[in-house]
């Protein structure tokens, strides 16, 4: 199958979901293009990337700040040259998308050309898998306009869920009527589907997975010495939470000074969550790492006991899709604490695998994590429980198998 996948930015460090299945589908014998506005920001890389030669199969399309000049008459003098190259192979695509009576004025303004030219040079697609809603929106308006052909397949990530969904409504109309299937990570962000408009019929859940060779289960045992070392890896930014989990171990450190804090990650709240913890005076068990290559990341999930990840809703209503991060931890047999948030419960079982607490509620994680430091005997069942959910629901090989599976049948007529 040939098979383009449309991506924000590409490559990036937090989202091995998708590098995860671009590698396993080009490991089947598949021909994959990627498409991102920009590169990733981290200054490394896993690398996969490199050996599977990914940005040699990766084109960069821009943002539309990037696209789009402001002046007017240097709008039409770049949209004129851009016409000349490609009218001449491509005139319906272009045609369409200067089509005032379809767009109105998103057509005079050309906004819908802007959109769809850098995808004039592509090429057909059997499959055109965009991650993220919006992405989907505008594989949807580039079918439409008839820049690309092949099925489109989109996976939500919780953007779905975010509490703003009339915004949403309107918006993710187009895909809605011109995507093929819709792929949310958890049945409830397949109800928030339904509610925005989406036809249960176009809907199919399917997780994501981690590649469980990379994560070897290692049973927890306490440390003769009594140290406790908790991990959070995430990127710093509202919806993890990360001020939450700092706190809590603030606290606990008071009556557990033998308790370590590492917080592996990178993002636009580093400067806040440094001052917080010079704040509150825990700089030499609290610890922020910045970023890790993935094999960097195993062996501090080996470091750690417990790990917490104290997801949130942020203020604009962005949330999680479920965190790879806590599939990655569970399969090494961490016990782990998150919260009652969007997809989570349907991964992290309550007072099996780990404990669920409140968002935004720093004692309540304090309260759990201090069970885990007095109970380390607990450790080893939870981190088992955690391992055999992992293996049954999130097994990447599976989960491509399955993926392939899907594409097939869509393929086939028989999705939806």
């Amino acid at each position: 199958m040939r098979i383009a996948f449309l991506v924000n930015h590409f490559p990036v460090l937090s989202q091995t979901f998708v590098l995860n299945q671009i590698t396993g589908l080009l490991e089947r014998g598949h021909e994959i293009v990627i498409y991102a506005k920009s590169p990733g920001r981290q200054p490394v890389v896993h690398r996969e990337v490199e050996r599977y030669r990914l940005l040699e199969r990766t084109v960069y399309y821009g943002t539309a700040a990037e696209r789009v000049p402001k002046n007017k008459l240097m709008r039409l003098a770049k949209a004129a040259g851009i016409i000349a190259q490609y009218f001449p192979k491509r005139p319906i695509p272009i045609l369409n998308a200067l089509n005032v009576f379809e767009f109105g004025k998103r057509a005079l303004s050309l906004d819908i050309f802007y959109k769809t030219a850098p995808f004039l040079g592509a090429n057909e697609y059997d499959i055109v898998h965009c991650h993220f809603g919006p992405n989907g929106n505008l594989a949807a308006l580039l079918k439409t306009v008839g820049a690309i052909k092949g099925k489109i397949v989109t996976t939500f990530h919780g953007e779905a869920e975010y509490t703003g969904e009339k915004r949403y409504k309107k918006g993710f109309a187009p895909l809605f009527e011109h995507g093929d299937l819709i792929m949310p990570m958890s049945e409830r962000e397949k109800a928030a589907l339904i509610r925005l408009g989406c036809s249960p019929r176009k809907i199919v859940v399917h997780r994501m997975g981690i590649d469980l060779a990379r994560f070897p289960f290692v049973p927890r045992q306490p440390r003769e010495n009594g140290e406790v070392h908790v991990l959070t890896i995430a990127r710093l930014v509202e919806k993890k939470g990360v001020e939450y989990s700092i706190r809590a171990v603030a606290n606990l450190l008071k009556r557990y000074p033998y308790i370590t804090y590492k917080i592996v990650g990178d993002g636009p709240l580093r400067p806040e969550m440094a001052d917080l913890i010079e704040k509150l005076g825990v700089g030499e068990r609290v610890n922020l790492l910045g970023w890790r290559q993935r094999e960097e990341v195993v062996e501090l999930f080996r470091w750690g006991d417990i790990l917490l990840a104290p997801s949130v809703t942020s203020q604009d209503g962005d949330r999680e899709g479920i965190p790879v991060v806590l599939m990655e931890a569970m399969a090494q047999g961490l016990p782990v604490i998150s919260t009652w948030h969007a997809g989570i419960p349907e991964l992290v079982q309550d007072g099996q695998s780990g404990f669920l607490v409140p968002e935004r509620n720093a004692d309540a994680l304090a309260e759990k994590l201090e069970h885990l430091v007095k109970h380390p005997d607990s450790w080893s069942a939870m981190g088992k429980a955690g391992r055999e959910y992992v293996e049954r629901h999130h097994d990447i090989d599976k989960l491509n198998d399955r993926l392939m599976q899907l594409y097939r049948r869509l393929l086939d007529g028989d999705l939806p």
